[in-house]
Formats: structure tokens, sequence, C-alpha cells
């Protein structure tokens, strides 16, 4: 099972620089402006060797008829729902205010587990003043400031220490895991019943479910894995809007647990900003993808349109671009099994072991042919790589210098492993670490 924390708090509590400074990144804008975090923005946080998703939720604010506010509260409301955990942020420099008591109340009533994050106690002075929140009712409160990062140490053990005794709810056969994720309305029910409707005899159930999320053995054809089924994708108990985000919440739990993705598209819409919302998280979470465009047989066809349609879903999935991209029908069954087949293909990718003295016969020559460029005079040398033994592929290049080695020679490096190892599908990490 995932692990899922939410952020939660009024507007310009500072939410998305903690998200920002927990996921190291700054995909979260960060403004003074109140609501200027509209979309909702997914994360990694690893943190003494274990990893959980990280959900940064807009200002909630109760009442309001703004329609951008409207709209955040809902999602506030569907993460409150759906999280393991909810870090509910409040602020040193304004005290309590109407807002964070209603939230308070939504909180209690949610019977979630909460941690308050009093942020913005940025010198020891504040400690005093942050203890006022201690009214809220809630005990487990921390003091941070998510500018410095002071305290985020603290929380973050807490955190782990909440999450570690999760039970995975998963059956443990060993076998390979293949998700079928998309936004509402593009097939996924379709292709499930293409995939096992008209073949009852080949699916036995598996014990076990995650959500919505409903688990299928499926043993054809000389293909036997489960198939993750996500078509139940619905709006639930009081949540009238958002199914887009309602969906994404729910793939953020299905994509943790599988290992392969089939992210489906609809042909006629074309790879819009939720797909691409989707397939970064299955990206981010280092898992198998592949795409496919539904309702092909809707569309109409020219000499060119195959080739035209992927360029243009590649170029919104760059820099990782090397996908297998099929378009299929759920309706009329077509390219039904090249779905299993490419799906197979990339799970055997994202499995792959290349040895040692293979890796560094062809790795060292192509370095040393067209090495890092050198910074400051100084040359970088590489003298040995290997891979990392990792669920999905992980290599490290062992140097002399490695903070010196940027982006794009890492974008370079994996090309090359592409180029002469064949990992179609699978996302490649890359390290550079000292000799």
């Amino acid at each position: 099972m995932s692990n899922i924390v939410s952020i939660v708090g009024r507007p310009n509590v500072g939410k998305s620089t903690l998200f920002n400074r927990l996921t190291k990144s700054s995909r979260a804008i960060v403004d003074p402006t109140s609501g200027v975090t509209r979309d909702r923005h997914y994360g990694k946080v690893e943190w003494n060797g274990k990893i959980f998703s990280i959900i940064d939720t807009g200002g909630y604010i109760k009442g309001s008829e703004d329609i951008f506010e409207k709209q955040i509260r809902k999602q506030a409301e569907i993460a409150i729902m759906e999280s393991d955990l909810i870090l509910f942020m409040v602020d040193t420099t304004t005290g309590i205010t109407a807002p964070d008591q209603d939230l308070t109340d939504i909180l209690r009533k949610s019977k979630k587990p909460v941690l308050l994050v009093v942020n913005k106690v940025d010198t020891d002075e504040l400690f005093p003043q942050a203890s006022e929140f201690y009214s809220l009712g809630m005990k487990d409160l921390f003091c941070v400031s998510s500018i410095s990062g002071k305290g985020t140490g603290e929380l973050l053990d807490e955190i782990i220490s909440r999450l570690k005794n999760v039970k995975s709810e998963e059956a443990n056969d060993g076998l390979p895991r293949f998700a079928v994720v998309g936004r509402p309305n593009v097939g996924k029910s379709s292709l499930i019943n293409a995939l096992v409707g008209g073949e009852r005899t080949i699916v036995t159930p598996v014990a076990g479910t995650t959500r919505d999320s409903i688990n299928t053995r499926y043993n054809a054809f000389g293909y036997n894995f489960i198939l993750v089924d996500t078509a139940g994708l619905r709006k639930k108990g009081k949540v009238h809007e958002n199914l887009e985000f309602y969906s994404v919440m729910r793939a953020v739990r299905t994509i943790e647990n599988c290992d392969v993705c089939l992210l489906l598209i609809d042909a006629t819409e074309g790879m819009n900003a939720q797909d691409i919302n989707i397939f970064r998280l299955a990206e981010r979470n280092n898992k198998g993808v592949v795409i496919l465009v539904n309702k092909w047989d809707l569309m109409k066809k020219e000499t060119n349109t195959t080739k035209d349609y992927t360029a243009q879903v590649l170029q919104r999935t760059a820099p990782f671009t090397d996908i297998p991209v099929i378009f299929t029908s759920a309706l009329t069954k077509q390219r039904i099994l090249k779905t299993i087949e490419q799906a197979v293909y990339v799970y055997n990718n994202r499995i792959k072991k290349i040895t040692t003295s293979k890796l560094n016969n062809v790795m060292l020559e192509i370095i040393q042919n067209t090495p890092p460029p050198s910074i400051k005079g100084k040359h970088i040398k590489t003298k040995y790589v290997v891979q990392l033994p990792t669920h999905s592929p992980s290599f490290a290049f062992f140097c002399n210098l490695p903070q010196y080695v940027k982006e794009p020679y890492k974008r370079f490096v994996e090309n090359q492993l592409r180029e002469h190892f064949d990992f179609t599908g699978v996302p490649i990490r890359i390290f550079f670490r000292k000799k």
C-alpha cells in the first residue's frame, strides 16, 4: 500500500514552500499572493530510506463564492479523504484565524491522523508564540521554517514513524503487475472488458484489492500477470466535483503498486495536461510506461497520421521519449494483443540486469571518446560503471569530480545506455559518484 501525505491549510501559510523543500524541487509556485496554488502538485519524499508521496493542496477558505477558491476547497477535501496522514499547516506570525478553526473542525471529523505544523518559526524566540496553536486541540505540534528548513528533520522523522507500520494490501505473488491508468471516460473499462470480458475461463480473482483498484489474474496466450483495473474511478461520498483530481489521487496509489502503467489517452482529444500529470507520476515512481491511444477507430487517417500523432505525444513526454505508443480501439479490439506484448516487453526491460564487465566495456569507451566538458580547467575521468541493485534501472558512474557533471551530459549517457542495451519504456536513473 502506498503512503500519501497531504499538506493542507489556509492560503499563504507556506504550504508550497514546504512542499518544495521536502521534495527538493521547485515545482510548486511560491508567491505572497493568496490563492496562487490552484493545480495540485505531486511529489516524492525520501527520508532515512523510506519513500512516500506528498501532495501540495491549495489554500482552504470556507464559504467563499470565488469560483477558483470553491474548486480549491473541494480538492483540499478530496486530499483529506484520500490521504494516510495530513500535515495541517498554520502561520505563527498571524496566530489562529477563523479559517484555521474551520479546517480544524473538518480535520477532526475526517478522523485521519494529523500533524499540526506551525510554520515561519524562523528563530527560537518565536517558539513561545507557536504554543498558542495547542488551543486547536491537536497534541502533535511541530515548529518549522519551510524557508530555512529549520525543524523539518524532526517533522520527517515523525512522518516516517507514522507510516512505517502501514501494511501492504497487495498479494505478494511475484507476478508482474500491469495497471490501466488514465483520465475518466477515456475507455479504461472498455479496455479491461476487451482483455478479460470475453474469456472468463482464463481469469481468476486474486485476493486483495486496494480501494477502487481490482486485481485480476490474467493467464492466457502464454502470458501470466496481474491486471490492476482502475476503471472504477468514481466520485465518492460527498465529493461532487473535481473528478479529474480524484482520479489522480487514486492513480497515485495504483501507480505505486504496479510494475508497468498502461496509460490510456483519448485519440480524439490528444494528450492533455491531466494525462501528463499521470505520466509524470509514473515516471517519478520509476515505473514502466506504455501509452495506449484509444478510440483510434474514430480518427480520420492519412498516410502519416500515426507517425505525426506519435511525434505529438512524445513531444509532450520529453525528455523521456523512449516509450512505446500503441494505437488501439477497445471497442473493436484493435491491437489488444499487442498491448499485452508491449507491457511484457517493457516489464522485462525494467528488471533487466547488465553485467558489470559488459557495462564497462561499452560505456567506458563511449565516455572516453566523448568525455564530460572540463570545468575550470579540470577534467572529469570516469573509471568504473555498475548497475545498482534497485527495482528499476539505476547506474552509478564512478569518477574523480562528480559534482561537475551536468544534466545534459547525464542525458547523453542515458541515451547511450538506451541505444546499446534497450531500456524502452523504462525511466533510467544516472548517478555520478566519487571513485
